[in-house]
């Protein structure tokens, strides 16, 4: 994500200069080295460490988190301290909380941090805010999204397109959504539905995950009756996988094994790892479903791997939305500052024109 990130930062006429930094330098060159522009520079930084995190953002017009969301609260003060406006993909109820609650920090210092700006959550919140407003009367929203191999192998039809700490927290957590006009959680994993997309994909399936809604549930709360978020993947795939839920293996709790203390959790982390393909083309597919007014509008995107660029689809559906996001804050283009969610601070239609600049089709349908 941070290589799609730099490159497309790196793209844009009016940046000057794109820093990445890695906790292995060796990483953060290979990045720049790869983008081929004058305009980047690798840095060995350990973030953790809260005075450095300050120092490299110091300068920067914009700052944009890919590493694991544990450290989003972190480095969001970091950006505050530093006055650099600040984004991440996000993934975490709890940090994204924690970041919002940085609000009049945020104010005092002139910037923005707007957690949450991956694929989803994250594009799919802003694609929610562009549609809403082409109703009078809005009942629905219901967000479908899946990163998926373009050549599915057994046994779960899926590839590694992000961290697979990230996975598995989708997976067990509870989702957050909008029932009957109020705000509440249902368990991950289920209600699985099936969903039609275009040859060569055909019926898929959708369940209930963690974290995509993100901050759609309270800006939406008084205003639609149902909001949810759900996963796309090949049939099947939600049953074999819940199964290794059932069975504990997505557990943190520490078992013996042998005299030694296991965390079931890290051990299936690394086995994925190991087992499943990661860097084969892929495909992103989206769907946003509004329903009001007697009538229903549909969002469609299926975004495939640049083979020109060599990015994957994941990378650009997720690191280039993360990037217009910390460009429109570099521009001065997102009101008011503070801290604050995509949906109440992004201007929906300029965001729609960007994604059109980099190829990302958002297909739209009335019914």
């Amino acid at each position: 994500m941070g290589l799609g990130a730099v490159h497309d930062l790196a793209s844009q006429p009016d940046v000057a200069e794109v820093t990445v930094a890695d906790v292995d330098g060796a990483k953060a060159r290979a990045i720049a080295s790869r983008v081929k522009h004058g305009k980047v520079t690798a840095v060995e930084a350990d973030i953790s460490d809260a005075r450095a995190a300050v120092k490299l953002m110091r300068g920067h017009a914009s700052a944009i988190s890919c590493v694991n969301y544990w450290h989003n609260e972190k480095l969001a003060r970091a950006a505050i301290e530093a006055g650099t406006n600040f984004c991440d993909l996000g993934g975490n109820n709890d940090v994204v909380d924690a970041e919002l609650a940085l609000d009049a920090d945020a104010r005092k210092a002139g910037v923005n941090v707007i957690p949450d700006c991956g694929l989803a959550p994250g594009m799919v919140a802003v694609l929610a805010a562009h549609g809403a407003a082409r109703f009078k009367n809005l009942d629905e929203i219901h967000i479908r999204v899946g990163g998926l191999p373009q050549n599915p192998k057994p046994p779960l039809d899926y590839q590694l397109v992000f961290s697979v700490e990230g996975l598995i927290n989708e997976y067990i957590e509870p989702a957050r959504v909008i029932r009957g006009g109020k705000i509440t959680t249902v368990e991950s994993m289920t209600e699985i539905e099936t969903l039609e997309f275009p040859a060569p994909f055909g019926m898929m399936e959708a369940f209930q995950t963690s974290g995509g809604t993100s901050t759609l549930p309270e800006t939406f709360l008084g205003k639609i009756k149902e909001l949810d978020y759900k996963t796309i993947r090949f049939r099947g795939h939600c049953e074999k996988f819940k199964t290794m839920i059932d069975l504990g293996l997505c557990s943190s709790d520490a078992i013996d094994v042998d005299g030694v203390r296991v965390k079931p959790r890290r051990v299936l982390g690394d086995l994925l790892v190991r087992n499943l393909p990661a860097d084969e083309p892929d495909v992103v597919l989206v769907r946003v479903e509004f329903k009001g007014d007697g009538k229903t509008l549909t969002y469609d995107i299926i975004d495939r791997q640049d083979e020109t660029t060599g990015l994957s689809a994941m990378m650009r559906t997720t690191a280039f939305p993360a990037s217009i996001v910390a460009l429109m804050m570099a521009r001065g283009q997102t009101t008011p500052k503070g801290a604050l969610p995509q949906e109440r601070c992004v201007p929906p239609e300029l965001f729609m024109t960007e994604l059109a600049k980099r190829n990302i089709d958002v297909r739209q349908h009335w019914s």
